[in-house]
């Protein structure tokens, strides 16, 4: 049967014309959009890899399910920063190249195929929506997934994306809502796919006050968290990437974590068509999971820029807020749609996201992905521009 065709709004291309005319503003382009990091990747992670260049696991092939330290490293990460205990749950984990193609194949790596029904956010990664698609199966958009009553009564549904903390709303699903999710899905027979990739960039005690900019690193609520899965994993798998908290987006570092039965039936399939994280990148990816000062330092600096951000979007009009997580600030246009925003910013030299991209034609959404300088730069423009 191969892949199914696919569509989506999700096309790059279609921004180009607004970055010429951005790099043609006199202090040049600000790029706000695509969410890739900006910052150096830790020296312990670059250490690791340097380290392990010859090692066994690089000259020979690696292990599809992780070396025993890697695997060592995300048990210990999941119980130290996600209050989860992987092993006492029923779960295991597998890691996986960057966390985009984890999403692309869920639904195929779960055998979801037509027929079948795929519940996800109206406004969300458009990936989610790609990855149902070419697997054959019928994607269903709700406004709130914790609005169990909106998806629990349809017939077909076979897995449910979860995306807290949300890219790009910011939102997060609290303990409780989480739970409904979990017991709503079980009661149908469907898999609950909780993509948490920002999951320590949670700013649940943030305020809106510019001179604030620092906040503690708080989780935002796991899917296998006892409260939430009932201290068993079945039914139940969690996403997460090194590629924001340590800025390893160019190594391809994530992994799926839950129901030890769906992701070793996962792993084996990943291992027969060579889907394997390279050997130097598994002992990379171990230390960035163990450099938590790293992260620290990482995750002030974007709550820095977030705050920097809804200050000066706010000043120029914007209905601006910090996010509840995540690393992007999510408005509503102040235009017609967000092509006509994505103009009146492009004569400023500044780039974000069209919503249309997410399922919501008429928001925008800044990244504080970018470096310090680009933040202020844009910061800057926005307060001139009154």
């Amino acid at each position: 049967m191969g892949f199914h065709s696919y569509s989506s709004p999700y096309d790059w291309s279609r921004v180009t014309q607004y970055k010429n005319t951005a790099r043609a503003h006199a202090g040049g382009m600000v790029d706000l959009s695509i969410g890739s990091p900006a910052d150096p990747v830790p020296q312990s992670v670059r250490s690791a890899l340097t380290d392990a260049a010859n090692s066994a696991n690089a000259y020979g092939y690696p292990a599809t399910a992780g070396t025993s330290d890697l695997r060592a490293a995300l048990l210990e990460w999941f119980r130290t920063c996600r209050d989860v205990e992987l092993e006492a749950i029923g779960a295991d984990v597998v890691p996986t190249v960057g966390s985009k193609e984890a999403v692309a194949l869920m639904a195929s790596l779960l055998h979801v195929g037509e027929g079948d029904v795929v519940v996800q956010p109206a406004a969300s990664y458009p990936t989610y929506e790609i990855g149902t698609q070419i697997a054959g199966a019928r994607v269903h958009k709700v406004a709130d997934v914790a609005d169990v009553d909106s998806w629990a009564h349809l017939d077909g549904v076979k897995a449910v994306w979860v995306n807290s903390p949300c890219n790009p709303t910011g939102q997060v699903i609290d303990a409780a809502g989480m739970r409904r999710i979990v017991d709503a899905a079980r009661k149908i027979g469907a898999v609950v796919l909780s993509d948490e990739c920002y999951a320590l960039m949670a700013w649940n005690d943030a305020n809106d006050a510019p001179e604030n900019r620092e906040a503690s690193i708080e989780s935002s609520p796991c899917a296998l968290r006892s409260d939430v899965c009932g201290g068993d994993a079945y039914g139940v798998l969690v996403l997460y990437s090194l590629s924001k908290q340590s800025n390893m987006a160019g190594y391809r570092t994530a992994c799926i974590a839950g129901d030890h039965t769906l992701v070793r039936a996962m792993t084996e399939l990943r291992k027969q068509i060579g889907l394997i994280v390279p050997g130097p990148v598994q002992a990379a990816m171990a230390a960035g999971l163990r450099d938590m000062a790293a992260v620290r330092e990482q995750h002030n600096r974007y709550y820095s820029r977030l705050s920097t951000l809804v200050e000066a979007l706010r000043a120029y009009g914007y209905d601006a807020h910090m996010p509840q997580g995540a690393l992007y600030i999510w408005v509503r246009t102040l235009g017609d749609d967000c092509w006509q925003d994505m103009g009146r910013l492009a004569d400023l030299g500044i780039v974000p996201s069209p919503g249309e991209f997410y399922g919501a034609p008429q928001y925008l959404r800044f990244s504080a992905t970018a470096s310090d300088a680009q933040i202020t730069e844009a910061a800057e423009r926005l307060h001139a521009a009154l």
